[in-house]
């Protein structure tokens, strides 16, 4: 992989997006890669869309969002298995007389990729056997637009940490990967990424201190937000086989199979000047 691979490569991983060359070099036959494709709502959403109000779960890496995928999990009616990616998955018209074909369908790239999403969620929920689904990839925070644009009856819930704890965490989480410098400024993106989904979004706020400390009334929340009832069993969410390493996290506390208590909350001395402006935003400290 070349230098210019590497920093493509690592701008989609934080943006979401990749730098492409628009037309020259393709093959005879094969259609360009479009320059910008208008991303819109379903034409029809009862034929569009087999899913009905799917639930993301936004947040930044090391919030919690595993452990409050295992509880969701856990009740009759919701299945919330490990991060999906489905924002990754395109669709390549492969040749004009293909996208010409689908233009006079009515669908261009974007429609298609939508469709894919759709499908792949609405089967999985299909085979699991309940009601509603749940995504919580992290990196879906890059792409709330999109995501909302796909699906318009989504519901949000949004989570949230202590700034310094997600850096601390992330950095622990590989060492060896990145300094605890480079861990919050790598996780500040994701922290600003759920900050913007919160501002064009509506949904519900849960904090991972409120959700360690007292996980019955958070859980209650979310039931409440989400028109269901709410389970006991949820709080016990036991070994669940969603739990898949490198899909999340993987630590003994989420496999423990119950609700284990948060860090100790970070001093306001402990708080680089990085991460102030989020900590104050949040509510964490006082401006």
């Amino acid at each position: 992989m070349n230098w210019k691979q590497k920093v493509n490569s690592a701008l989609g991983e934080f943006t979401g997006f990749h730098i492409a060359k628009v037309g020259g070099g393709a093959e005879p036959g094969t259609a360009p890669e479009p320059a910008e494709v208008e991303v819109r709502p379903p034409a029809d959403p009862r034929t569009d869309r087999l899913l009905r109000a799917p639930v993301f779960v936004m947040s930044p890496v090391r919030s919690g969002s595993t452990l409050l995928r295992a509880l969701l999990n856990a009740h009759s009616l919701l299945h919330a298995p490990h991060e999906l990616h489905v924002r990754r998955l395109k669709v390549d018209f492969g040749t004009t007389l293909a996208e010409r074909a689908m233009h006079a369908l009515g669908h261009n790239q974007a429609d298609l990729e939508h469709l894919l999403w759709d499908r792949v969620l609405h089967r999985e929920l299909l085979r699991s056997g309940k009601s509603h689904i749940v995504d919580k990839t992290p990196a879906n925070a890059f792409a709330w637009e999109r995501i909302s644009t796909c699906w318009p009856d989504a519901r949000f819930v949004f989570l949230l940490r202590h700034p310094v704890s997600i850096a601390r965490s992330w950095h622990e989480a590989d060492p060896a990967k990145r300094t605890p410098e480079e861990a919050a400024s790598d996780a500040l993106r994701y922290m600003k990424a759920v900050q913007r989904a919160r501002k064009g979004l509506t949904g519900l706020t849960v904090r991972y201190e409120d959700l360690t400390a007292g996980p019955e009334a958070e859980v209650r929340k979310i039931c409440e937000y989400l028109a269901i009832p709410y389970e006991p069993g949820m709080l016990r969410y036991g070994e669940q086989s969603v739990l898949t390493k490198g899909l999340g996290d993987w630590k003994d506390k989420i496999r423990s199979g119950e609700v284990q208590p948060g860090r100790e909350l970070p001093g306001a001395d402990e708080i680089p000047d990085l991460l102030r402006p989020m900590c104050e935003r949040w509510g964490y400290v006082t401006p």
